[in-house]
């Protein structure tokens, strides 16, 4: 048999590991840095929990579980026919939003709110895999619920600009709000078909206006109300201008004006603050077409020549009653979800990994084994190491140490450890940067110190 994995899904060498890892690490600092606590929920959620919750689009690229045992065949002795709802009641999940939905309400009584959580778990999507798209890849959520506040909001937006600039990428932050969609559908006479309307909105970068528009009469919408929608398409200008602007044009909606106020409120609230808003660019044509967002929306997209991706690395928005669809009703939460595979992908394609010098390997020193006797007394010196907290091993075999050289600078261990019988004797270890190719005698409580220094 030729080993193969599905398409869409990817093994990781310690090299990505340690440069995934390094993704990881700095979003759940700046998480908790925020004061976000962490939860992880089952890979699979019944199917229940899952249709219905992401659009008509959303739901075809759920990955349903066959249900155990021979089903199909039992159903088939009974009447003959099979339907999906027969065979499968359980699915992988699609996001992380959803499940946190359902652990709120599952976990109710248990919570402080609000609640700040954040998660970090993999995630799976029947997609067609293609560049920057895949079917099993991570997202990074943190989710704010029991809150009203657009706090909340200021606060995501910081979070993001955080771990990008950590991350060394260049980002435009995009805002818009749902309210905001609602009063222009209101406005062009489309109030009912506005998640059709979102939907087609969502791709004006990706297919463009005309494509676009041909879309929103397919889906139903009137070619009228598609003239009507051309002028908020380019709404340019600073922020100021676009609101005002914007304010001009659904003046008459006060679902509208609703949303151009939260949106005022986090931009006067970042300025407030110092923040620096050249990466921050308010879209009025941003949808994100998850069904269960009602207020502020966030995306956000590289804004770097050196990289050729174009899809979001980030999505989030504000949702006011999703605990609803699990009987919590009128619980209002806001979250963002950094996707981890294609941040990766443009940190690689930007080779901003080069100069972090990332080590796939978390030891520190290398001992070189010399033999049986050098070996026994290697291991007492490398658990008093071990004991101090620092990552350390033994080469496991006697071979040529030219071999054993080669191990520590591929795995890009900093020090190695030469203990032969003159050390043994003189109880000292000669320690060899493998960075700069210096050496040292020393004795086994400087290395400890030394090492503890510097890590």
């Amino acid at each position: 048999m030729k080993p193969s994995i599905p398409k869409g899904t990817r093994d990781f060498s310690p090299v990505e590991m340690a440069r995934r890892n390094f993704i990881f690490n700095t979003i759940r600092t700046v998480y908790e840095k925020f004061g976000f606590q962490q939860i992880e929920t089952p890979a699979m959620e019944n199917l229940a929990s899952l249709e219905g919750k992401y659009g008509e689009e959303g739901d075809k690229l759920l990955f349903r579980i066959l249900n155990s045992g021979p089903v199909v065949d039992q159903i088939r002795e009974k009447n003959g026919e099979v339907k999906i709802s027969d065979i499968t009641e359980k699915g992988l999940r699609y996001d992380l939003t959803v499940p946190f939905a359902r652990y709120v309400v599952m976990h109710q009584n248990e919570i402080t709110f609000p609640f700040k959580r954040y998660q970090i778990q993999p995630v799976w999507r029947a997609d067609r895999p293609q560049k920057g798209r895949y079917r099993e890849f991570y997202q990074c959520d943190a989710d704010v619920i029991g809150s009203t506040s657009l706090l909340n909001e200021v606060e995501l937006v910081q979070i993001i600009d955080e771990v990008f600039n950590k991350l060394g990428v260049n980002v435009i932050i995009k805002i818009n709000n749902r309210k905001i969609l609602a009063g222009i559908a209101e406005l062009i006479g489309e109030k009912e078909n506005l998640t059709n309307i979102t939907i087609a909105l969502d791709k004006l970068d990706k297919i463009g206006e005309e494509k676009v528009l041909e879309e929103m009469i397919q889906n139903g919408a009137s070619k009228s109300a598609t003239e009507k929608i051309k002028p908020f398409l380019y709404i340019s200008g600073s922020t100021n201008e676009k609101l005002s602007k914007l304010n001009e044009l659904i003046s008459d909606s006060e679902i509208g004006k609703k949303g151009i106020e939260e949106v005022k409120t986090i931009v006067s609230s970042l300025a407030t603050l110092d923040h620096d808003q050249s990466n921050v660019e308010l879209d009025f044509t941003l949808a994100r077409g998850l069904n269960y967002y009602t207020g502020a929306i966030f995306e956000v997209k590289i804004n770097d020549q050196r990289s050729s991706f174009n899809s979001s690395v980030l999505g989030g928005g504000r949702y006011d009653d999703l605990t609803g669809i699990f009987g919590l009703p009128n619980v209002s939460g806001v979250g963002i979800s950094f996707g981890v595979d294609r941040i990766y992908d443009v940190m690689d394609e930007c080779k901003l990994f080069d100069q972090l010098q990332i080590s796939p390997s978390a030891t520190k020193i290398l001992f070189v084994n010399f033999g049986a006797a050098e070996e026994k007394y290697c291991l007492q010196l490398l658990k008093q190491i071990r004991d101090n907290g620092i990552n350390a091993e033994i080469y496991p075999d006697s071979v040529k140490m030219k071999k054993q050289m080669s191990y520590a600078d591929d795995n890009k261990i900093p020090f190695v450890a030469i203990v032969g019988s003159e050390e043994m004797q003189n109880e000292l270890i000669t320690l060899k940067s493998m960075k700069n190719g210096e050496q040292e005698k020393i004795t086994i409580s400087k290395l400890i110190k030394k090492l503890k220094h510097q890590y």
